[in-house]
C-alpha cells in the first residue's frame, strides 16, 4: 500500500559496545511507512519514552530480529483509520503498549496474568499482531519493534496495541501509562495486591521501580525505595518514599516488607528482594534480567514462612482497563506521573540517551517529536 516517508531510529544490529555514542547502533534513516492495514491506525508520534526494554534489545540481552524500528513506551494523535476501525477517530490521543491482546487465546482469559499469545509471537518476530511489517527501507522490510517502533515521526500499529485516553491528559504522561505505569503500577495493583495501609518495598529505581513506587503511594501504601545509586534514593524520598535504603543496609539491616516489588531485572536485585520479603508475604518479580541470569533462592524460605514469589509481566496488566485507572489517579493528583520525566531529546540523540540509561543516571529519557 502506498503510504509516506518518515525519519526513524533504525537499529542496525545487535551488539554493538559502549558507548552508544561512539558505536551508534541507532541511525536516524528515511523509511518508508505503509498505510494502515484492516484493523490498524496511523499515529502521529508526541512523545516516546526511552526504556531499559530499548537498552536490552540494543546490547543483545533480548535477542530481536533486525533493522528494527526501536522503540515501544509513546504516545500520539491519530491521523489515519484502517478498515474496520470504528471505535476512536482522527485526532484522538491514544497510548501505545507493548503487549497487543488479541482477546481471545486462552491466555487473553487470565485477566491479565499470562500475556497475549498471539501478541507474544507477533512481538518476537517482528510483526504486527495482524499479520507483517508496515516499515521499510529502500525495499527491505524493518522489524517492529514490541508492534510500536515509536522512535520515529509517524508509526502504523495494531488497534489492539492502543489505548485512547482524554485529550487533557498531556502526551509524555499518556507515553509514561504505556509501559513504565502499567508495569510497575500494576506490579502493585494487579500482581502483589497488598493489604489496605500495608508497607510496599520496591527494589531497583529506574522508570518503573519509580512508577510502582508512585502507584503504591496513590493507592495509600508507605513505600520503601532500594537502590545501588544514592542519587535515585534521594530523587525517591523527593517523590514521597518513607525510607530510602542501599541493597546492603537491607540485608545487614534486615529490614522487610509483606510485600516487595522487584523492577530491576538483575539477579542480585532478585535475591535482596525475595530476602526482605517477610514471612507469609509477596515477591513480584517485573524486571527482565537477560535470559542466562541465575539467582538463588532457598526453597526452604519459602514453605517455612509461607512466601509466595509472583511473576509479573507488563504489570499482569489489562492495558483498556487499567490505562483509564491510572487516568484517573492521575486527575486526581494522586499520580503524579511527570514527575518521572528526567530529559527530552530529540530522535537525534538517542545513542547518547542509551549511554545514561545504561550508567543508572536518569529516570525517563523521552523523545519529544
Amino acid at each position: 500500500m502506498a503510504g509516506m516517508r518518515i525519519t526513524a531510529a533504525v537499529l542496525e544490529e545487535v551488539g554493538r559496545p559502549a558507548p552508544f555514542a561512539a558505536s551508534r547502533p541507532l541511525t536516524l534513516s528515511t523509511v518508508d511507512l505503509d498505510r494502515p492495514g484492516p484493523g490498524e491506525l496511523r499515529v502521529r508520534v508526541e512523545a516516546a519514552g526511552l526504556c531499559h526494554s530499548d537498552l536490552s534489545v540494543v546490547d543483545g540481552g533480548r535477542p530481536r530480529p533486525t533493522p528494527m524500528v526501536l522503540g515501544h513506551e509513546a504516545a500520539g494523535l491519530i491521523e489515519e483509520l484502517g478498515e474496520g476501525v470504528v471505535d476512536v477517530a482522527v485526532g484522538d490521543r491514544v497510548v501505545m503498549t507493548f503487549l497487543p491482546r488479541c482477546g481471545r487465546c486462552t491466555s487473553c482469559g487470565t485477566d491479565g496474568r499470562l500475556p497475549c499469545g498471539p501478541g507474544s509471537a507477533a512481538n518476537t518476530a517482528g510483526d504486527l499482531l495482524g499479520g507483517g511489517r508496515r516499515l521499510s527501507r529502500d525495499g527491505v522490510p524493518l522489524a517492529h519493534h514490541l508492534g510500536v517502533s515509536a522512535f520515529a515521526e509517524q508509526v502504523v500499529v495494531d488497534r489492539r496495541s492502543v489505548v485512547p485516553v482524554p485529550p487533557d491528559v498531556p502526551a509524555e504522561v499518556a507515553a509514561l501509562l504505556g509501559c513504565a505505569v502499567l508495569t510497575g503500577g500494576g506490579a502493585v495493583l494487579n500482581a502483589a495486591r497488598p493489604q489496605p495501609g500495608s508497607p510496599v518495598m520496591v527494589v531497583g529505581l529506574g522508570g518503573v521501580g519509580m512508577a510502582a513506587l508512585l502507584v503504591a503511594q496513590a493507592l495509600g501504601h508507605p513505600v520503601v525505595a532500594v537502590d545501588t545509586v544514592r542519587g535515585k534514593l534521594g530523587t525517591a524520598a523527593e517523590l514521597g518514599a518513607v525510607r530510602t535504603l542501599t541493597p546492603a543496609e537491607v540485608l545487614e539491616g534486615g529490614v522487610t516488607a509483606p510485600t516487595v516489588v522487584e523492577a530491576a531485572g538483575h539477579p542480585r536485585a532478585f535475591e535482596t528482594a525475595v530476602a526482605a520479603t517477610a514471612p507469609g508475604g509477596t515477591t513480584v518479580t517485573v524486571g527482565l534480567p537477560h535470559p542466562g541470569a541465575r539467582s538463588e533462592v532457598s526453597p526452604l524460605l519459602l514453605t517455612a514462612e509461607a512466601r509466595t514469589i509472583v511473576g509479573s509481566y507488563l504489570g499482569s496488566s489489562v492495558p483498556a482497563r487499567d490505562v483509564p485507572r491510572y487516568v484517573d489517579l492521575w486527575r486526581q493528583g494522586r499520580l503524579p506521573v511527570e514527575q518521572l520525566v528526567s530529559h527530552r531529546l530529540e530522535l537525534g540523540g538517542l545513542n547518547e540517551a542509551l549511554d545514561a540509561l545504561a550508567l543508572g543516571v536518569v529516570l525517563r529519557q523521552v523523545v519529544t517529536c
